[in-house]
């Protein structure tokens, strides 16, 4: 269950990496000051967030948080495709469904560390730790660059959608995982 997991979570972080790569680009004739707020929106949930969600992580089921986060983000990333297509893009809208991204990150992100030793034998969790971190790092720089492939060739609406797939992944991974009891 571990690689399977660890597979959707580098496939939905190359998605987000693509997604502000796509938020960027949309920006990119306005000030730069909004462009930079792409990552400020994109990681100020953690800093707001990372406590009171990691103590959440703590006291409710873990699936089902994550189930929750990733259906919220799915539907962040939809709603960002869908006005994209539709040509009704705002710089408020894009960064206020970022910041909603940032937000189910900043919720998944503690469960995702805590579920670790149900994944895996307690001798394993270094390795586990480490192949994680990996993940992050290879989606860091694998994502912008796809990003950048697939805004040139089809428009970023699609870096959207496609990150939005990128969550029904791991929604699936997640809903035939069960915690042990």
């Amino acid at each position: 269950m571990f690689r399977a997991l660890w597979i959707a979570q580098f496939a939905s972080n190359v998605g987000t990496w693509m997604q502000t790569v796509g938020a960027q680009w949309l920006l990119i004739d306005t000030t730069p000051l909004l462009v930079s707020l792409v990552q400020t929106a994109s990681s100020l949930p953690i800093v707001l967030l990372a406590l009171p969600a990691g103590a959440w992580a703590d006291v409710v089921d873990r699936r089902r948080r994550l189930l929750g986060a990733q259906g919220a983000m799915f539907v962040a990333a939809a709603a960002l495709a869908a006005v994209t297509f539709l040509g009704m893009t705002s710089p408020a809208l894009i960064l206020g469904l970022t910041f909603a991204l940032g937000c189910g990150n900043a919720i998944a992100a503690p469960s995702w560390q805590a579920i670790q030793p149900d994944l895996v034998d307690r001798a394993l969790l270094p390795q586990a730790a480490a192949l994680n971190g990996l993940n992050m790092n290879l989606a860091r720089a694998v994502g912008p660059a796809l990003g950048g492939v697939v805004v040139a060739a089809v428009g970023p609406g699609w870096v959207f959608a496609l990150n939005a797939v990128s969550f029904v992944g791991i929604m699936i991974v997640v809903t035939c995982w069960r915690a042990p009891a």
